[in-house]
C-alpha cells in the first residue's frame, strides 16, 4: 500500500527512485558523491545523538511487549543512525536501475514516525501569554514536471525567501529533506548552499523518511539546529511526488 500510494508515480508508472537516477544524470551527480553525502548524514545524526543535540526534539515512546510477560521498550532516539556499516556503502547494488547509482545506503530509509507542531497566530500568542519558539517569515510552493520533483525545492526556496524578505546569504541553516542523497546535493548545488549549513544534524538518509511526517520533522530539526548553533534564520524545504515542493522560512525568537 505505501509503495503504490506514496512511492510510485502513477503517470510514468515507475518508482520515485527512477527519477532520482534521472536527477543524477541531469545534474551530474556521481555514485561517490551520493555515498559520501550518505555517510556524512549518518555521522552527523550519530554525533547529534551522542552530544544530546537531538534529544530535545524527540518525545520518548513506550512500546508494549510483543509477548505476554515481556518488557516495555522505551524508544528515546531514532534507531537507524547507528546501523550504518561504512565499509559496505560502496559495495551495495543499485536499487532502481541496474546501471544506476542510487542504493539502499544513499536513499532515505522506509520508517515509521510521527511529528507534531503547534501553530498559533500572533494575536493568540499575545492574548494568551504564549512565547513562540519561532515565527514564520514566509513560505511557498513550486512545481514542475513529475519526473523532476527532485529539484523542485530549488524553485520553492527562492520564492519563500522573496516572500519573507530574506536574502540567501542571511540564512543561517537549511534543511532539505533527503528523500535521496541526490535531492539534497542537487538543490544545494543549484542554489549555492554551503554543505556546512545543510542538514547539520543529519537527515532522512540516516533517520528515515516516514511519509506524511517528514515535513514537520525537518522543521522541528531545523529549529533545534538553530538553537544548537546559535543561528537565527532557517529554511526548510521538501519535495513531493508529482513534481512539487514546499519551502518555509523561520526565524528563531527564543
Amino acid at each position: 500500500g505505501m509503495l503504490r500510494d506514496g512511492l510510485w508515480d502513477p503517470g510514468f508508472d515507475v518508482h520515485m527512485g527512477t527519477f532520482a537516477e534521472k536527477c543524477n544524470a541531469e545534474v551530474g551527480i556521481t555514485r561517490e558523491e551520493q555515498d559520501a553525502f550518505a555517510v556524512r548524514s549518518y555521522r552527523r545524526a550519530v554525533a547529534a545523538q551522542k552530544s544530546g543535540a537531538s534529544a530535545r526534539e524527540i518525545a520518548a515512546v513506550e512500546v508494549p511487549p510483543a509477548r505476554k510477560g515481556g518488557e516495555i521498550v522505551m524508544v528515546e532516539r531514532d534507531e537507524e543512525p547507528g546501523n550504518l556499516r561504512e565499509d559496505k556503502v560502496p559495495t551495495l547494488r543499485a536499487a532502481f536501475d541496474k546501471g544506476g547509482s542510487v542504493t539502499a545506503a544513499n536513499a532515505s530509509k522506509l520508517s515509521d514516525g510521527a511529528a507534531a507542531l503547534v501553530l498559533v497566530s500572533e494575536e493568540y500568542a499575545a492574548a494568551n501569554g504564549v512565547r513562540p519558539i519561532a515565527v514564520i517569515r514566509g513560505c511557498a510552493d513550486a512545481e514542475q514536471a513529475p519526473d523532476k520533483f527532485t529539484t523542485a525545492p530549488a524553485l520553492a526556496i527562492p520564492r519563500a525567501l522573496a516572500r519573507a524578505g530574506v536574502k540567501m546569504e542571511d540564512v543561517d541553516l537549511f534543511e532539505v529533506n533527503e528523500a535521496f542523497a541526490c535531492v539534497a546535493i542537487a538543490n544545494a548545488r543549484r542554489l549555492g548552499i554551503d554543505e556546512e549549513k545543510l542538514n547539520v544534524l543529519g537527515g532522512a538518509v540516516a533517520m528515515g523518511h516516514p511519509l506524511g511526517c517528514s515535513g514537520a520533522r525537518i522543521v522541528v530539526t531545523l529549529l533545534n539546529a538553530l538553537k544548537e548553533t546559535g543561528g537565527r534564520i532557517g529554511v526548510a524545504a521538501i519535495c513531493n511526488g508529482g513534481g512539487g515542493a514546499s519551502a518555509i522560512v523561520v526565524e528563531l525568537v527564543e
